[in-house]
């Protein structure tokens, strides 16, 4: 039964996420997905079957794909009343999806090790090169500049700032992508994190020495 109702979810996902072009699509859902399950693997702890139903739907409700933020939960809702689930599985699900979100860094406090390790398999997407491919993607589809030095880096922010104030693709990374690793709950998260953040922190160098003439 749980094989077909994860079946059935991917191809809803598929379905609903296969063409975007902010970062957000099926492979990255697909990846987050992998990643949360090798996270449950090595720490022994949570629901699975949870994990990989969260981390296939996380995105579906997410209101930078949406028109709405009611518009995403009615889908997520939509679907998860048709799912063959219990009433406790629908809510633990709609509850990690509601709280993983980075949301400007607005400290949101996870109420189950599924949710922290959902969340540690999304954060860990957004780093390393796949993060900083995907960084460009979404700010070349919002229309942000790669980068502008007379804008100032914002350390905190509401959520309405974080989604609509001014930046640029090179300032998201100070902004949100290099604290990623800090905020990061699993022991596996932390140790898959080291070298992705290294990565982003050098290609930050190069492309600062190129940006003004260095290499």
């Amino acid at each position: 039964m749980k094989k077909s109702i994860l079946k059935q979810t991917e191809e809803y996902v598929q379905n609903e996420m296969g063409s975007d072009s902010t970062g957000h699509d099926w492979f990255h859902v697909d990846r987050v997905r992998k990643n949360a399950l090798m996270i449950w693997k090595e720490e022994q702890a949570g629901d699975p079957f949870i994990i990989e139903m969260a981390a296939l739907l996380h995105d579906i409700s997410d209101e930078k794909l949406n028109s709405s933020t009611d518009i995403g939960q009615e889908k997520l809702d939509a679907f998860l009343q048709k799912a063959t689930l219990s009433n406790l599985e629908k809510i633990h699900i709609n509850q990690i999806i509601k709280t993983i979100s980075f949301k400007g860094g607005q400290k949101v406090e996870l109420s189950s090790v599924e949710a922290k390790i959902v969340q540690d398999a999304d954060r860990l997407d957004a780093i390393g090169s796949i993060g900083i491919a995907r960084a460009f993607a979404y700010g070349g589809k919002k229309g942000q500049p790669i980068y502008d030095p007379n804008i100032s880096i914002r350390n905190e922010m509401s959520l309405e700032e974080y989604r609509n104030g001014k930046s640029t693709s090179i300032h998201h990374f100070y902004e949100k992508l290099l604290k990623l690793k800090d905020l990061l709950h699993t022991k596996t998260a932390r140790k898959m994190a080291e070298r992705r953040h290294q990565t982003m922190q050098l290609f930050l160098d190069e492309f600062f020495k190129e940006w003004n003439g260095q290499s």
